[in-house]
């Protein structure tokens, strides 16, 4: 722990002007508002827990939907989703899809497979970005090792 000595005298002198300052600028900000129409500033607070000012002009990075068009090895889909949702959500609605579970997904984005938790804006998921779908090879294996083996046999008379 850290002990300053006599703070007022740091900081006292400095603080007043300061506030005055910051006084005289809010006022004239004021009446920059009044006559410009200037809005006052909002915040965002983003996934990573970060407290960023909003942008107004367009939509920024981390808002708005974005149409991705992703891909599997027969076919493709174009699916609108919000740019800050994960690629868990996006998993879920390829499940609507393609009868697919999530848990069957593996998504690809730049060559990486990509996590659940992994947010889209935050990797770089753009509009119109293509994502490939692959199924899981271990769980496709499971499933057909799961099926029963029925073997019929045929008798052939000649």
């Amino acid at each position: 722990m850290i002990k300053l000595r006599s703070t007022k005298k740091y900081f006292g002198r400095s603080s007043s002007k300061l506030s005055s300052k910051a006084l005289k600028g809010a006022e004239n900000q004021k009446e920059l508002g009044a006559n410009n129409n200037i809005a006052e500033i909002k915040w965002e607070l983003r996934p990573g827990g970060m407290l960023v000012q909003r942008r107004e002009s367009g939509q920024s990075d981390g808002e708005g939907l974005i149409t991705i068009r992703v891909s599997t090895v027969s076919q493709w889909h174009d699916i609108s989703i919000e740019s800050t949702s994960t690629f868990g959500e996006l998993k879920m609605i390829l499940s609507l899809v393609t009868g697919m579970e999530p848990r069957e997904q593996r998504l690809l984005f730049k060559g990486k497979e990509r996590d659940d938790g992994d947010y889209l804006h935050m990797v770089g998921v753009r509009d119109k970005d293509k994502v490939l779908l692959l199924q899981d090879p271990a769980i496709k294996e499971m499933k057909l090792l799961a099926q029963p083996i029925t073997n019929s046999c045929y008798t052939i008379r000649v």
